[in-house]
């Protein structure tokens, strides 16, 4: 079963914790022993699993993706001009697979889903989620 969530951003660079939506998916499937793979369908927002306990984790974390990608460098040449964008997202990947047991996502005490997005704020941002139920 593949199911999309749509997302609203309000920020070019942001962390949106997508955990609870990814756990009502599997909840909703009734899907019991598994793995999800949750995947941006998009070339400028990724998705990573990162601490979802202290709120500095994120500032920090897009604080560093600033400083090692700069949005602004006059030696590119993208014309839309987003090319970290498309950096930090190649850095932090498209997608994440996460094993499910007992009906819910397999995740230390900290971790939690992101979306990452890197060239907001946009509306409509998708994420398809994938269910993988095991045999």
């Amino acid at each position: 079963m593949i199911k999309t969530l749509t997302i609203d951003t309000k920020k070019r660079d942001e962390m949106i914790d997508i955990t609870s939506y990814v756990q009502d998916i599997i909840t909703s499937g009734e899907m019991k022993e598994g793995y999800v793979v949750v995947q941006s369908l998009h070339t400028t927002a990724g998705i990573t699993v990162n601490e979802n306990a202290d709120p500095d984790v994120k500032t920090d974390f897009l604080r560093r993706f600033d400083e090692i990608y700069p949005w602004e460098h006059t030696l590119d040449l993208h014309g839309e001009g987003n090319t970290a964008a498309h950096l930090k997202t190649s850095t932090v990947g498209h997608s994440q697979t996460i094993i499910v047991t007992g009906g819910e996502l397999l995740l230390g005490t900290w971790q939690g889903i992101y979306l990452c997005e890197f060239d907001g704020p946009r509306s409509r941002r998708r994420v398809a989620v994938k269910t993988i139920p095991a045999d």
